[in-house]
């Protein structure tokens, strides 16, 4: 494959979605790339707007707490497995409105409530906060909800 043909093709990958430099080095490496070939197309990407890292951790971020009802933990964390910059993570953060946020938080808690059968006001407890870490809200936050749902 020609450096144009890969470019071409990174383009249509950018464009489709947003992309973290990560998955797109991962993509020209699985396409067979020489590494001085690689940074040549990730450059141009990023010269010509295709790739631009703190675009794809606003997206993320909007994305993952709008749609799955990800936590700030979780965010951050998948955020810096895609080892995106400490910068572009706060800026990222900051796309997610505080009050949303604890909304989301206890339209989650409260559907998750409903669904779990448990009798057992502890065991109870321990489900909806598993659930609630898991999904990467703050432990704080959970254990203030937790006492403000199940007394």
């Amino acid at each position: 494959m020609t450096l144009r043909e890969a470019k071409r093709k990174l383009e249509n990958y950018c464009a489709y979605q947003e992309r973290c430099h990560k998955e797109v080095i991962e993509k020209l490496k699985g396409m067979r790339m020489i590494p001085e070939a690689i940074d040549q197309i990730v450059t141009q990407l990023i010269e010509d707007n295709f790739l631009n890292e703190e675009r794809f951790a606003k997206s993320f971020a909007r994305g993952k707490f709008n749609i799955k009802k990800w936590g700030k933990n979780r965010i951050v964390n998948e955020l810096k497995q895609r080892q995106i910059s400490r910068y572009n993570i706060t800026a990222a953060l900051k796309e997610i409105d505080e009050e949303t946020y604890i909304e989301t938080l206890d339209t989650l808690a409260k559907k998750r409530l409903e669904q779990i059968t448990e009798t057992n006001l502890q065991k109870k407890r321990k489900k909806l906060a598993d659930y609630l870490l898991y999904r990467g809200w703050e432990s704080h936050l959970v254990y203030e909800k937790l006492r403000e749902l199940i007394k």
